[in-house]
Order: structure tokens, then C-alpha cells, then sequence
């Protein structure tokens, strides 16, 4: 009996512990979100970048910047979806300057690398959010890629935001002050099977960007790497829901975090619910329902796939 009290004990502290580390969590997210004041980028330098900057994040990030005052360079493979966000943007009567790059970061070898650095070198850039990226077309096994998908993942998800990093860092650090937005992925914190290749690719992102941050933070540099869970775009093909966003939705938090050193952040709050749920559970448990889900969706690609070929 006395030995059951302990146990009981014991697990109603361990509860407690958690939900008051929860609880804390919460709300510094709520003050770092909504009442910490967000930087003046117009101190950063003139111009943003923003890479894969015609859909989804990338698109609203760059017109969430354009409206706090900063000059936009767009950058996408497509050149007539950048002439509609150019104009789009222009609409709105912001009073900056937008132009646009074409550039495809699957295709980012050196020639396209000296391309894009001989336009961003010349430019004042303050503010660079590495958004651009690629996942699987569903869930497969890694084996299943074909090499063309896994180099060009690779080059896409990896080398961007390398090479655009060090493009922007001389100027920014020169005028020691520039903050650097990398988009992660919810991927890069959890065992993703049957989207390795996807989840190592972003945990590379939040490696990189923590490791960056400590470099460069105390010489007037911040790089940060935003974490969101599912957001309603064409990558993700979610629809909008409780725990799913829009992009403005979740760039409408995560801009009020740019510039702070809190290196990695889940800005979308029920996001960050969901991670810190997710590290209490074991590892274990969660990738084995991660590949439930996973498989599921596979099963569904694989029946589109075959009707395709039909």
C-alpha cells in the first residue's frame, strides 16, 4: 500500500510538473506574440528577399514585409506568377520598391548561384526569408525516389538557403544588423518515416540556422528558423482549418518573432501546442503512428499514380 502511494505520488507530481511547464511555455509564447513590440525592419536595410516567393508562406511573407515598409526582391522559377505578385504587391500602394528574380533552386548550380548573387549583392537586403522548397509528391519509401527527386530535393531544401545566406551576410554584417528567416518544417523535430529524405532536409535547416544565430547574433545578425506544423498550402495540400492556418494567418504571428534571437519557433500557437505535446510522448510512439498515417497516404498515392498510367 505504502509502495502504491509512492507510485501515485510520484505521478501526480510528474503530471503537475508538465502541466505547469505547459502552462509557462504558453505564456511566454502569448507575450513574445502579442506583446513584445516587433522590430522596425525599415532599420535593417532597404530591401527583403524572399525565395519561393509566389505561393503559400514565401508569398505572404513577402507582402507582410512590403507592408512594414521594406522594398521587395521576389524570387520563383515561374516568371509569369512573379509578374502577378509584383503587381499584386504594387497594388497595394505600400510605397517600396518590388522587383523579381527568376531563378530554379532545383536547378542551383553555380551558374544560377552567380546569377542571383550578382542582383542580391547589389542590393541594401536587411531582411532574407529562405522559404523556397520541395517535399515527396506523397509519402514513399526512400528507395521509391527516383535520383533525379532526391538530388533535386537536395539542392532545393539544402543549397537555397546555404548560398542565399552567404550572399546577404557580408552586407548585413557590415551594417551589423540583418535577420534571416529560414522556413523549417514540424518534420525536422520528429522521425519522419517514409519522408526521410524531406525530414532530414529540414532538420539540416534547424541545425544550420541555430549554429548561424550563434555566430552571428552578437555581431547585430539573428537567424531564425520558423517551425510550422500543416498550413493550408499547395505544398501541403491541406485545406484551412482549427490547427491549419493560412499562410498570411501564420506570417501575420511569425513576422512579430523575426529579428529576436529565439533561434527555433512555432509562431502559429496551437502549432507550438502540438510540439510540445509531441516531445513528451516517446519518440517510439510517435513515429509508429506517423508511419500509419504516412503509409495511408502512400496506399492513396500509389492508387493516383496507377490510374495515371492507365
Amino acid at each position: 500500500m505504502v509502495e502504491y502511494k509512492l507510485i501515485e505520488t510520484a505521478a501526480v507530481g510528474i503530471v503537475t510538473l508538465t502541466a505547469l511547464n505547459l502552462l509557462v511555455k504558453a505564456l511566454s509564447h502569448l507575450y513574445k506574440t502579442f506583446l513584445r513590440p516587433a522590430k522596425n525592419f525599415k532599420k535593417y536595410g532597404k530591401w527583403a528577399v524572399v525565395t519561393g516567393a509566389t505561393d503559400g508562406i514565401g508569398k505572404a511573407y513577402a507582402f507582410a514585409l512590403a507592408k512594414k515598409g521594406k522594398s521587395i526582391l521576389l524570387i520563383s522559377r515561374t516568371e509569369s506568377k512573379l509578374q502577378d505578385v509584383k503587381k499584386e504587391l504594387e497594388a497595394k500602394n505600400y510605397g517600396v520598391e518590388v522587383s523579381y528574380l527568376v531563378c530554379d533552386y532545383s536547378k542551383f548550380d553555380k551558374a544560377a548561384q552567380d546569377k542571383v548573387a550578382k542582383v542580391v549583392k547589389e542590393l541594401d537586403v536587411g531582411v532574407l526569408v529562405n522559404n523556397v522548397g520541395v517535399s515527396y509528391r506523397y509519402p514513399m519509401y526512400f528507395m521509391e525516389l527516383t535520383d533525379n527527386e532526391v538530388t533535386n530535393l537536395m539542392t532545393m531544401n539544402i543549397d537555397s538557403t546555404v548560398w542565399m545566406s552567404r550572399m546577404v551576410l557580408p552586407g548585413m554584417l557590415e551594417r551589423k544588423k540583418g535577420a534571416i528567416v529560414n522556413i523549417s518544417s514540424a518534420s525536422a523535430m520528429y522521425d519522419l518515416p517514409l519522408l526521410a529524405e524531406y525530414s532530414g532536409s529540414k532538420s539540416f535547416i534547424e541545425k544550420f540556422s541555430r549554429a548561424l544565430n550563434a555566430e552571428y547574433k552578437s555581431k547585430g545578425v539573428t537567424t531564425q528558423c520558423q517551425v510550422p506544423f500543416y498550413v493550408a498550402t499547395k505544398l501541403a495540400k491541406m485545406r484551412k482549418a482549427l490547427m491549419v492556418p493560412t499562410p498570411s494567418e501564420f506570417v501575420a504571428l511569425g513576422i512579430k518573432w523575426v529579428g529576436y534571437d529565439d533561434c527555433v519557433v512555432s509562431p502559429f500557437l496551437l502549432h507550438a501546442i502540438q510540439g510540445w505535446i509531441l516531445d513528451i510522448l516517446p519518440s517510439s510512439f510517435v513515429s509508429s503512428v506517423i508511419m500509419k498515417m504516412h503509409l495511408s497516404t502512400r496506399k492513396r498515392g500509389l492508387k493516383k499514380d496507377a490510374q495515371k498510367t492507365e
